[in-house]
């Protein structure tokens, strides 16, 4: 999930009729300013269309006063107009949150993402297919679309399912039992995106060793398990294969550093 550096917007956006209503307000044109500064602002947090400090902690209204350099009251108008307008959504823990984000999110940016899991789901499908082949070599007999590979499509989407079942549950029972918390529901909301928005192939495994490797180093938090998937991204290690090795071969470096290591004390 690469940063997103720059956000879009409509050259029509002024002819949106919310955009147009609140142009009649008498404070106008600070809260359109509110506005984009909002839509700048989720785009530096990258999370979906969510604004907040860090994944605990929401920016209140005071906050927002500080970062965008207005008085307190025009930051609770403006909130409160473009909530009552329907563009931004405060959920229950007081986080903020863009109404239809996807409107505004760096296109090409997004286009990687989904191009990316169509190929881990086209892998992910290949790979069941030849499973279900070889399990029931008597079904496959027949090549026609309306018969046994229609049938066969049916299976394939319904493992798929339940496989990422099987994964929400799996992240979110460790997630739960080791400390994250329980009750920070955004948190956990924004690390399974990473199961649909990553190019890793078994992202549901992955994700269980990047959140091990978190408890093992007592960072028990979102932004920190992300800073490992992030690296393993970037790194191109995209399968826990991939990143077994690289975890051996780096450990193999510094153990042979030591050992030959001229300036270390001889006894």
């Amino acid at each position: 999930m690469s940063n997103i550096k720059w956000i879009k917007l409509s050259t029509a956006m002024f002819d949106d009729e919310k955009i147009r209503l609140i142009e009649k307000l008498p404070e106008a044109d600070t809260i359109l300013i509110i506005w984009i500064k909002l839509l700048s602002q989720a785009g530096r947090t990258n999370a979906n269309g969510y604004i907040y400090l860090n994944e605990n902690v929401p920016y209140t209204e005071e906050m927002l006063a500080t970062i965008f350099d207005r008085s307190l009251n025009t930051v609770r108008l403006a909130l409160k107009t473009l909530r009552e307008f329907g563009m931004i959504f405060i959920d229950d823990d007081s986080f903020i949150r863009i109404s239809n984000w996807e409107k505004h999110q760096n296109v090409e940016g997004m286009d990687r993402v989904r191009k990316l899991n169509a190929e881990r789901n086209k892998r992910y499908r290949e790979r069941k297919k030849q499973q279900l082949i070889e399990d029931k070599p008597e079904d496959v007999s027949v090549t026609s679309r309306d018969g046994t590979e229609e049938e066969l499509d049916k299976e394939q989407d319904i493992e798929i399912e339940k496989e990422q079942e099987k994964d929400v549950a799996k992240i979110v029972q460790f997630w739960d039992e080791n400390g994250f918390g329980v009750n920070n529901i955004h948190a956990k909301k924004q690390l399974l995106l990473w199961l649909d928005d990553s190019s890793f192939k078994d992202p549901g495994e992955i994700i269980l060793k990047a959140l091990n490797i978190a408890c093992e180093n007592d960072a028990r938090r979102l932004k920190y398990a992300e800073g490992i998937l992030k690296n393993w991204e970037k790194e191109s290690l995209l399968t826990v294969e991939e990143i077994d090795q690289n975890h051996k071969t780096r450990n193999k470096q510094v153990v042979s550093q030591i050992e030959y290591d001229p300036n270390r004390d001889r006894f």
